[in-house]
């Protein structure tokens, strides 16, 4: 394979890594939004939360993408592909990380939140300060999971015009007819990209263990 299209495949995967890291970190946000509407008191917190996880976990996330690229501007919403794209991981992936730091915060130890109770801490300080750090470390792992399982899924924002690592590859293999050696490429990369990720979480995950 020769320096340009090489060339191609990285600029496809810097999209491809770009879009699954804005797509994991405001999941992540909205993820603990749904999360504290889970473990809210109120009624409707509560359903809203269960009928968002229910359907962002239930619908498989291709007809997810393709729902929003083709609903949206039928609503007045024109989206380009990479902003429908970006939206569509970012639901999804909320859904599950909201699940995942909901039973991060069922199993914070009850000891230090009643420790909290008696040294005087109001129940946002003791969110704060004790709940959300524990629950957090408890979850990295899985967030780690995560986001690993979103760079791999990215693969289908290529159905939407996206010129991802994927769609890349299927352009170049269509134009050059190697598609052994592109998409093994493209497949390299993938591989590249995911284990640096893999050992950025185990080191992050030292990181706060030494800091516990």
């Amino acid at each position: 394979m020769n320096w340009p299209t090489f060339n191609l495949l990285l600029e496809g995967a810097v999209v491809t890594a770009g879009l699954s890291a804005i797509s994991v970190g405001a999941g992540l946000l909205l993820g603990m939004l749904v999360c504290a509407a889970s473990l809210a008191t109120g009624r409707f917190p509560r359903l809203f939360a269960a009928v968002y996880v229910s359907f962002f976990r239930g619908v498989p996330l291709l007809v997810q993408l393709l729902l929003l690229y083709h609903v949206l501007p039928r609503l007045g919403f024109d989206l380009p592909g990479i902003a429908a794209a970006t939206v569509g991981l970012t639901l999804c992936t909320a859904a599950y990380q909201a699940e995942n730091l909901r039973g991060g915060f069922v199993n914070v130890p009850v000891g230090l939140v009643e420790a909290g109770r008696m040294v005087g801490m109001t129940a946002r300080q003791i969110n704060v300060r004790i709940r959300a750090p524990i629950a957090l470390r408890l979850t990295l792992p899985s967030v780690v999971n995560e986001a690993i399982l979103i760079l791999k899924a990215s693969s289908l924002v290529s159905v939407v015009g996206v010129a991802d690592l994927t769609r890349t590859a299927q352009n170049i293999a269509s134009s050059n007819f190697r598609p052994i050696e592109t998409f093994a490429t493209a497949g390299a990369l993938y591989l590249a990209l995911n284990v640096a990720l893999a050992g950025g979480g185990d080191a992050l995950g030292r990181m706060l263990g030494r800091g516990r």
